[in-house]
């Protein structure tokens, strides 16, 4: 059958034709068309040279040419194949389901290597050596004998009778080890090509070969496809073992939970059990019992009684009056049902059989005082630090680093951030906490000489003013009033805008009655402050960058009061200004400021955060996350120029190194490789025959007692001077073999310079690719992307994986740190996870329980070890490199979840480890300068303030050079009235030191500091 593109032409079927009508037909395909087009772009389709002959597998014909090829073929296949293998080939092929021919050929080929059938011609061993050619004229076969225990008692035979040519009236009895045929009569090549010519197979996976229709009528084989290989048969098992891989039954997520369905099964170690050995002996059994039911009715299988048969006139019951050809065997039954397929890993995680080896996750370090295990103590005890803040310090930290480039900042440690927020003195100011806060306020309202300090986020109207509305009505209407009947309004049909009105309606009242009930209980005097100062409120006072001494304090009170009118941030809002504007004390801005300096690390950090989410929705952030998209963009058409230029240069050089195997000369190589020239270099060979002589020499020149002999003198001169002489013709030698080479060893040389400059290219190509994915990587700052899930879904985060440079900025103040976070994150499930996974109902902890001996909860208190995290809010983390190892190893490659994490983990493994030790190396340097409990503390009296020894604090050494560079001035010592002079003087500076990140790419535009790439 004619293919095009590896598939069976499909002829175009033939319409209704009334006696009286015109038509059209293609007499090769027997195809008729009633219309003059049609049968136009039919024939041309036909015409091209787009075809494939099937049997000899040309490419590139018509298909007049394709099929005529393919008649010629099968004709001349058919022809040489032995017609005596034709029949049982055929039966062997049928319904045979492996996929590949060429599979499928080895296994043919290697099954009638030995087996020989009547009517075709072989070669006879006789006992003395000699070859006689004849031909099968009976075949016998003995199936194996097994004793009572299952033993083999004697392995299966065949005997043949054959008909010898050069001898008519003798015949020879032999086994297969005496009997061969004509190498040439029976090859892979032949049986492929007589395969091809007479079976078809369907284009799906698992179909059945099916000898052609014709050829099985001419042998009398069956065509009716067996129930277990059709393909509506397999449909439903390939979807059956879908919804076993997915977990779908009876509507529930695990595949466990049902009753009907069988748990996963394992692989055995051994490659057969003993139910397996059980099954193949009763088949055997089976086979010789239907070896004697074939007995009984063609005895012309069997033996004299005696069994001792050695010459022919033994075997006379086998000629007398007995038709040629097989026995008829006794019809089987139908097929078994096949056997439920075997477990294809990787399953659902939990689906998996616990191990019991007493083998559990690496304990996970807590960075909070209490933990979810109050019986463990944490790694941050003393720190103030509570579980459901450390989720905030990484969200906030994450945020200031990815755009830090937005906020004009260096970029810090997460170490230095938490020490940071923990930092409480009057006297010091530290400058992480300073910068960060004033850093984020500039973006949400503008400067007042840009656009006249419009603010870039959308705030909620102001309570007080609200409040002061009210009572100003409530004042003025100090006569009551009746209260009017309600009109009784005519009932209408219900419809979705009136449902939606009346939903917003509900809404509205509800958010009125929490703002009521809230401003009548207060919380704090927050307002007060911002009141009394009305002409200089914190939007007035952010326009003016107003930040010194403390005052960024009082514009984050007064943003946090006009965001309690939000409801989702009115909590955090109150819970934060109750602790800054209290009631107990007076309201000023010294107080305010006194109060964040005693301030919890926990409250700080959820301003942070208010600060960080509101920052999110100002243009500036927007726009950066776009001009990220569009380098992203040129960044991969850029990389899939570099992958194709390399996918080039590697054909190029494949080609080239064919060439050199068949221009290499045989004895050796024009260019010797780099070790061995040291080896064939002949001065340092003269060099060392030299050194001998010398030695020899020497021997010969010592003094002695006796006589010096004259000979011994000329000897030694005469082997020099041999020594020279040859020495300086070998040089002459290779001197004219240097001047002139020969045309081939020339040709040779420029060969192999040509294969090095292709391995260059690769190397630079390969070398732009990984560069280019770096700068993808770091370029990706939308979201913070998940390394993996576990099995009792676990979250992993590495943060350092996208939007920012794996040990921070280069230029930064503290990139000596040489790390970011440099910690392997876990996050507990999330809710929806938890309830769906592992808080199983009654009923399906039930059946768990008596799939695996114990409930999902109590696995994963097994397998998690002493330390969980059993909620999203619970965070714990890994800082050593055995410790990610041994995670590494706990996870189960069968898991659909672990597979992927682990993936992710060994991919990343070497980033990961070197980071966790160069934290280890930052905190060992900041131990050691911290002074000792017997030392004081050196303390240098200055007119200002007193100073304290950075070395204390690691966070205090943190400078933002990024904003001294790019503005000239900190954030937080902004001076308006000096701003223009501040420019202009440093205008010059900046621009011979601008940082690399700035430069302007293609589009020229300022881009990020992903547009550098950096080589740690």
């Amino acid at each position: 059958m004619v293919l095009f593109k590896r598939k069976p032409v499909q002829y175009v079927n033939r319409p209704p034709v009334h006696s009286d009508q015109e038509i059209w037909s293609i007499e090769e395909t027997d195809e008729i068309f009633t219309n003059y087009e049609d049968y136009l772009q039919r024939l041309d389709f036909y015409k091209q040279k787009r075809f494939i002959c099937e049997i000899t597998g040309h490419s590139g014909m018509s298909f007049f040419d394709a099929l005529k090829s393919e008649m010629d073929a099968s004709e001349e296949v058919d022809d040489a194949f032995p017609d005596a293998l034709k029949e049982p080939i055929l039966r062997k092929v049928q319904f045979s389901t492996i996929s590949r021919i060429d599979n499928l050929v080895d296994y043919i080929f290697d099954e009638f290597k030995q087996d020989f059938y009547p009517g075709e011609s072989v070669t006879v061993i006789v006992v003395d050596g000699e070859r006689l050619n004849g031909i099968v004229r009976e075949k016998t076969k003995f199936p194996e004998l097994l004793k009572a225990d299952g033993t083999l008692e004697r392995k299966a035979f065949a005997r043949y009778f054959v008909s010898l040519t050069n001898r008519p009236n003798e015949e020879a009895l032999v086994d297969e080890e005496h009997i061969v045929r004509d190498r040439r009569t029976f090859t892979k090549q032949m049986l492929r090509s007589y395969i091809k010519n007479t079976v078809n197979r369907e284009a799906w996976t698992g179909a059945p070969w099916i000898v052609k229709q014709n050829i099985a009528e001419e042998y009398r084989i069956s065509s009716e496809v067996p129930a277990h290989l059709r393909y509506e048969n397999k449909v439903a098992e390939r979807k059956a073992h879908s919804s076993l891989k997915k977990g779908e039954y009876d509507g529930t997520i695990l595949s466990f939970l049902s009753p009907h369905n069988r748990l996963p099964e394992l692989k055995p170690k051994s490659h057969k059990s003993k139910t397996a050995q059980h099954d193949g002996t009763r088949t055997r059994h089976e086979q010789f019992m239907e070896y004697q039911r074939a007995l009984a009715g063609n005895p012309a299988f069997g033996l004299n009684r005696t069994g001792q048969a050695t010459n022919d006139a033994q075997y006379i019951h086998f000629f007398n009056n007995q038709p040629n050809g097989f026995p008829i065997l006794a019809a089987k039954g139908q097929p078994k049902p096949p056997p439920p397929p075997p477990v294809k890993y990787p399953i659902e995680d939990l689906e998996i059989p616990p191990a019991r080896d007493g083998t559990h996750r690496p304990v996970v370090k807590y960075l909070s005082e209490d933990t979810p295990t109050p019986q463990r103590r944490s790694e941050g005890a003393g720190s103030g630090i509570l579980m459901e803040s450390v989720g905030l310090l990484l969200e906030t930290w994450n945020t200031l680093n990815v755009y830090c480039e937005v906020f004009q900042l260096d970029s810090f440690t997460f170490d230095d951030y938490v020490e940071a927020l923990q930092f409480t003195s009057e006297e010091v100011q530290c400058e992480l906490l300073v910068e960060i806060h004033c850093a984020v306020l500039k973006r949400l309202v503008n400067d007042l000489n840009d656009k006249n300090g419009q603010v870039q986020i959308t705030l909620p109207a102001h309570v007080q003013e609200e409040s002061e509305e009210e009572e100003s009505i409530n004042e003025s209407s100090t006569l009551p009033t009746p209260t009017p009947e309600p009109e009784v309004k005519p009932t209408g049909r219900t419809t979705r805008s009136s449902l939606a009105k009346s939903e917003a309606a509900e809404i509205k009242e509800a958010v009125g009655r929490s703002r009521s009930s809230t401003a009548d209980v207060k919380q704090h005097r927050a307002a007060e402050l911002d009141h009394a100062n009305r002409n200089y409120n914190w939007k007035t006072r952010l326009q003016h960058r107003d930040f010194k001494s403390g005052k960024w304090i009082i514009i984050v009170v007064g943003l946090l009061n006009q965001l309690s009118g939000n409801v989702r941030l009115q909590k955090t809002c109150n819970e934060v200004l109750a602790k800054l504007a209290p009631l107990d004390q007076d309201v000023t801005e010294e107080t305010v400021i006194s109060q964040y300096a005693s301030l919890d690390v926990n409250l700080r950090v959820k301003i942070l955060r208010v600060l960080c989410m509101l920052s999110l929705e100002t243009k500036a952030i927007r726009g950066y996350m776009e001009d990220c998209a569009i380098q992203m963009t040129e960044f991969r058409k850029e990389k899939i120029e570099y992958q194709r230029a390399r996918k080039m240069a590697m054909e190029e050089l494949r080609i080239l190194h064919e060439e050199r195997k068949t221009l290499q000369p045989d004895n050796k190589s024009p260019s010797p490789v780099p070790e061995l020239e040291e080896l064939l270099d002949d001065s340092k060979i003269d060099t060392l025959e030299e050194d001998e002589d010398e030695v020899l020499d020497s021997e010969d020149e010592a003094p002695h007692q006796g006589r010096s002999l004259r000979r011994a003198n000329d000897r030694a001169l005469e082997r020099k001077k041999k020594q020279e002489e040859e020495k300086a013709r070998k040089e002459k030698a290779q001197a004219e073999k240097a001047k002139k080479p020969t045309k081939e060893a020339k040709h040779y040389e420029k060969l192999l310079k040509r294969i090095e400059e292709k391995k260059e290219r690769i190397k630079e190509c390969e070398v732009e690719i990984a560069s280019l994915d770096n700068d993808l990587r770091e370029s990706d700052c939308p979201r913070t992307r998940v390394l993996g899930k576990d099995r009792f879904w676990n979250r992993y985060y590495w943060l350092e994986r996208n939007a920012m440079p794996y040990a921070g900025l280069p230029d930064s103040s503290t990139a000596d740190a040489g790390y970011a976070n440099g910690c392997l994150w876990v996050q507990g499930p999330d809710d929806m996870e938890r309830r769906g996974f592992i808080e199983l109902s009654d009923a399906e902890n039930a059946q768990y329980r008596r799939a695996f001996q114990m409930s999902v909860p109590e696995r994963k208190i097994i397998e998690e070890g002493p330390t969980h995290t059993f909620t999203a809010n619970q965070w714990g983390y890994y800082d050593d490199p055995a410790d990610l190892d041994a995670l590494i190893g706990w996870l189960d490659v069968r898991g659909l979840r672990e597979i992927k994490l682990r993936k992710e983990l060994q991919a990343q493994r070497e980033k990961i480890s070197t980071h966790m030790e160069k934290r280890k190396e930052y905190h060992a340097r900041s131990d050691n300068k911290k002074p000792e409990a017997g030392e004081i503390a050196t303390r240098v009296s200055t007119r200002t303030k007193t100073y304290v020894d950075p070395t204390g604090h690691r966070c205090l050494a943190w400078r933002n050079t990024t904003a001294l560079k790019e503005l000239g001035h900190i954030h937080s010592q902004y001076m308006p009235g000096n701003k223009r002079q501040t420019q202009k003087h440093n205008k010059k500076p900046v621009e011979e030191e601008g940082r690399q990140t700035r430069a302007t790419n293609k589009q020229g535009k300022i881009p990020t500091r992903q547009g550098t790439r950096y080589a740690f």
